[in-house]
């Protein structure tokens, strides 16, 4: 559930510079993360393109701004991918990267998807704690970017 005072809507073409922002924001945070627009051509366009995947992206706004994105993504038959979850910081520690990521989850329940898997960077190791926290089981392979940000994910997965 989203808190008082902030809204989740789905997201339009027209976020796609506050997205690109939120991306810079948080990728700062981490030495050697760099955001490189060609490595995220979907955030053009954001609900153009997760809408030609047969996915949906949502935009959480507060306080007069977008402060963060969800995304989900079909990745096979009872499964969905859930991707882009990012805030601002100043957004974080309130509560709101649960309620995108149960907002996720409700979605992938209402289309009928038995799990939810992501990919994360090893060094986002706060929402790594996040989802392990909301029942998220690590599963042992990893895969390279082969970006500019040398970019190595774990995969992590939940049954609903």
């Amino acid at each position: 559930m989203i808190p008082n005072g902030f809204l989740l809507r789905p997201a339009r073409d027209e976020d796609s510079a506050a997205f690109l922002a939120i991306l810079e924001a948080v990728f700062a945070e981490y030495p050697g993360c760099v955001l490189v627009l060609d490595e995220e051509p979907e955030m053009q366009q954001p609900a153009s393109a997760f809408a030609a995947l047969g996915g949906q992206i949502w935009a959480l706004e507060g306080h007069g701004q977008v402060l963060g994105m969800v995304a989900l993504q079909p990745s096979a038959s009872g499964v969905v991918e859930l991707k882009k979850l990012y805030l601002l910081p100043p957004a974080r520690g309130q509560g709101l990267g649960r309620a995108l990521i149960e907002h996720v989850e409700e979605e992938a329940r209402r289309l009928g998807a038995r799990r939810v898997h992501l990919w994360s960077d090893t060094r986002f190791t706060t929402a790594h704690r996040v989802y392990e926290h909301l029942g998220y089981r690590r599963l042992p392979e990893t895969r390279a970017l082969h970006d500019a940000s040398a970019t190595i994910e774990f995969h992590y997965e939940k049954k609903l």
